[in-house]
């Protein structure tokens, strides 16, 4: 499926219910990568006003402030999304918006004490969870076969996987996607992996 495809989708979704959070930062995502950075801005602004805590769309947000040349205003939302990165323990959105930050030169938070030990925390097993950075948690095995659920199994904790169960019912119903069509599987796989922070 081609980004403006993608688009569509995604702009059906957050049309059809406005508090739906995934489907306007899924849909500003769309924008930003079809670099359609004024309408991302819009969507992510709408995510946040949905959900405050969601450190991702400050992350994305501060990307599309960057890309508009306004930087003090990326300046700003970059620094307040890393600081609820900070709080909420989730360390990947937390570093990426301290490396835009020192790229834009600007200051980067002092991480509070509680902070600095999560992130330096592992579990026994050697386990920490890549979305949310806690060290416990860890699933028993992967959630289903292949790289993906190999990859999920190894880097996310039970309470991320319940909570993605519960926005990938979401995303099925919404998005009316039959999961026995390969184009389906892929579009919820790619929901499933930003969702989750497995980006790489």
């Amino acid at each position: 499926m081609d980004v403006e495809q993608r688009i569509d989708q995604f702009r059906n979704m957050a049309e059809a219910d406005p508090e739906n959070e995934l489907g306007h930062f899924s849909l500003g995502k769309a924008y930003v990568d079809a670099e359609r950075f004024a309408e991302a801005e819009g969507s992510l602004r709408r995510v946040l006003e949905l959900n405050d805590g969601q450190s991702k769309a400050y992350a994305l947000l501060g990307r599309v402030l960057i890309g508009l040349d306004r930087r003090d205003e990326a300046v700003a939302v970059l620094t307040g999304g890393f600081e609820v990165a900070a709080d909420r323990g989730d360390v990947m959105p937390r570093d990426e918006m301290g490396s835009l930050l020192k790229g834009l030169g600007a200051d980067v938070p002092e991480l509070k004490k509680a902070a600095l030990e999560q992130t330096a925390t592992v579990g026994a097993d050697g386990f920490r969870c890549t979305r949310c950075g806690r060290p416990h948690g860890k699933l028993d095995g992967p959630p289903f076969k292949g790289a993906l659920g190999e990859k999920i199994g190894s880097r996310i904790c039970g309470d991320c996987w319940d909570e993605w169960i519960r926005m990938g019912t979401k995303v099925i119903n919404e998005l009316g996607l039959p999961l026995a069509d390969p184009r389906a599987q892929a579009v919820y796989d790619e929901h499933l992996a930003e969702f989750l922070q497995l980006d790489d």
